[in-house]
C-alpha cells in the first residue's frame, strides 16, 4: 500500500509531535535541531508547520510540513543520509550541480558533499527517513572513519518505489509497537540493516541512472536504433526519470532520444507501444498531473503561475488540454480542494 499522509501505518509518528505552530519563527530552530542547520525563505502561502518523529535503535523517521511554499538550503551534512518520499504536494531539489523533482508518491536520497536546496511546493508534505552512516560503513565493512562513497542525490527508480514502501511499513510497524510488546534490539538492527542495505545496494551512480539499469550511455549522434523487446520498460524508466526531473524545462524530441539511448524513430515507437501516444504528449500528460497534483494540494495557487512553472506557456492550450485529461478546468479542480 502506498503511503499517505492518512495512513492509520504513520500513527506512531503522529503520536509524538515535535512541534506544530503557524508562526514562521518557530520553524527553523526545531528542524535545525533534528536534521541539519539551515536557511529557510518562506515564499508565498501560510504557514501551517508541523514536525513528528519516530525512532527505532539508530533510525530516525519524521513527517514535516510547512504549508508554504519554502527554500531551504541545509549545511551540507556528512555524517547521515536523508530520504525524502513526497506524500503530497512536491519539491524541487538542486544537489551538488544536480537538479530533482520529487513528485508526489516519488522519493528521492540525498547525501550532498558541496551544496543542497530545496524547494517544497505549498501543501508539502515529506517523509523523511534520517539514515546514520555508521550503519552504511557496517554494512560496507568500512573501518570507522571512513567514508562510504555515495551519489549526492538521485531519484529512487520507480520500479524501487514499491520494495521501499515495504521496508517503510517495517519500520513504521515496528516504532508502532507498544514499549512491552518492543521488538529486541537485535532483530531491529535487522530491520535497520534492510534498510541501509537497500539504499546502497541502488544507489544510482555514473551517468543518471543508466549505469544501474545497465543501459549502454549513448551520445547525441551516435545514436543506434535499439530493437523493441525485453529492453523496453528500462528504456521507458529512463525516458520517463528523464522527464520527471524536467517538467518546467524545455525538452526536444532529441534530448528525449539521448536520455533512452535510442534513436528519435525508436522512441516514437517505444511511446506509441507502451503509452499509446508520442513522447511530446507523454510529457505533456506528466506536466497535466503535476499540475493537478499542486493545485489539488494548495487550491489558493495562482494558475498561471502554476501553468509556467510546469512549461506551458500558452494558457489557453493549457486549459483545453486539461479539460481533455480531466473532464474539469484547472478552477474546478481548486473549488472541489477547498
Amino acid at each position: 500500500m502506498p503511503l499517505s499522509t492518512k495512513a492509520d501505518l504513520l500513527s506512531p509518528l503522529y503520536r509524538n509531535c515535535l512541534f506544530r505552530s503557524d508562526e514562521r519563527v518557530d520553524a527553523h530552530d526545531h528542524v535545525s535541531r533534528e536534521l541539519a542547520d539551515h536557511l529557510l525563505r518562506w515564499k508565498s502561502g501560510m504557514p501551517d508547520v508541523a514536525m513528528f518523529k519516530g525512532s527505532l535503535n539508530r533510525l530516525s523517521m519524521y513527517l514535516l510540513r510547512y504549508g508554504a511554499e519554502v527554500e531551504v538550503t541545509p549545511n551540507p551534512f556528512d555524517d547521515f543520509t536523508l530520504v525524502h518520499t513526497s506524500l503530497s504536494g512536491g519539491a524541487e531539489i538542486e544537489v551538488d550541480g544536480q537538479k530533482l523533482v520529487i513528485a508526489e508518491g516519488r522519493t528521492g536520497v540525498l547525501t550532498p558533499k558541496q551544496h543542497v536546496r530545496l524547494r517544497w511546493y505549498p501543501g508539502t508534505q515529506q517523509l523523511i527517513l534520517k539514515v546514520p552512516h555508521v550503519l552504511l560503513r557496517e554494512l560496507a565493512l568500512l573501518d570507522e572513519g571512513e567514508k562510504p562513497e555515495l551519489t549526492p542525490g538521485y531519484l529512487l527508480d520507480r520500479r524501487l518505489g514499491t520494495q521501499w514502501d515495504l521496508i517503510m511499513h517495517s519500520l513504521l510497524n515496528a516504532m508502532s509497537l507498544p514499549a512491552e510488546a518492543a521488538l529486541d534490539k537485535t532483530w531491529l538492527d535487522h530491520f535497520e540493516h534492510n534498510a541501509a542495505l537497500f539504499l546502497l545496494s541502488h544507489q544510482v551512480r555514473g551517468s543518471a541512472q543508466a549505469s544501474t539499469l545497465g543501459l549502454q550511455v549513448v551520445q547525441p549522434g551516435q545514436l543506434k536504433d535499439a530493437v523493441l523487446g525485453a529492453g523496453d520498460s528500462r528504456r521507458m524508466n529512463m525516458l520517463l526519470e528523464y522527464m520527471d526531473a524536467r517538467l518546467g524545462a524545455p525538452l526536444s524530441l532529441e534530448d528525449m532520444a539521448s536520455a533512452a539511448g535510442v534513436s528519435i524513430r525508436t522512441i516514437n515507437e517505444l511511446c506509441h507501444r507502451q503509452h499509446g501516444v508520442t513522447p511530446m504528449e507523454l510529457l505533456r500528460n506528466l506536466r497535466l498531473d503535476a499540475v493537478r497534483s499542486r493545485l489539488r494540494a494548495q487550491p489558493d495557487l495562482s494558475i498561471t503561475e502554476t501553468a509556467l512553472t510546469f512549461g506551458f506557456g500558452h494558457l489557453g492550450r493549457f486549459s483545453a488540454y486539461y479539460f481533455d485529461r480531466f473532464g474539469e478546468l484547472p478552477r474546478q479542480t481548486q473549488a472541489r480542494s477547498e
